[in-house]
């Protein structure tokens, strides 16, 4: 299953239209949709469920950070298009504290 390479690094929440055509276009690049998709956030502890709410036919894979202030979330979906993709990040977004990588 194909991940984003990992120098494209974190998301950021704040994405204007020229980054979202461009990740759509990198999204379109490395993957034959429809494609099983790996979504990986990082939210404070205690979020963990509004992450999951998003995804709700989906399992998810969670690993408390260290201290215990941070939780990752990993989630396997099949999704149909980058513009799904990108829908789900934009979702995501209104998660106060997250990190999507």
């Amino acid at each position: 299953m194909p991940r984003l390479p990992s120098h494209w690094g974190a998301l950021p929440f704040h994405m204007d239209q020229n980054w979202v055509d461009s990740f759509r276009e990198k999204l379109d690049q490395h993957y034959a949709w429809p494609e099983i998709y790996v979504f990986k956030f990082i939210v404070p502890t205690g979020k963990e469920e509004q992450v999951k709410k998003l995804f709700p036919n989906n399992t998810a894979t969670e690993k408390l950070s260290k201290q215990g202030n941070y939780t990752s979330v990993t989630i396997q979906a099949m999704m149909p298009s980058s513009d799904a993709v990108i829908e789900l990040y934009q979702l995501a977004a209104e998660i106060e504290g997250i990190v999507a990588l």
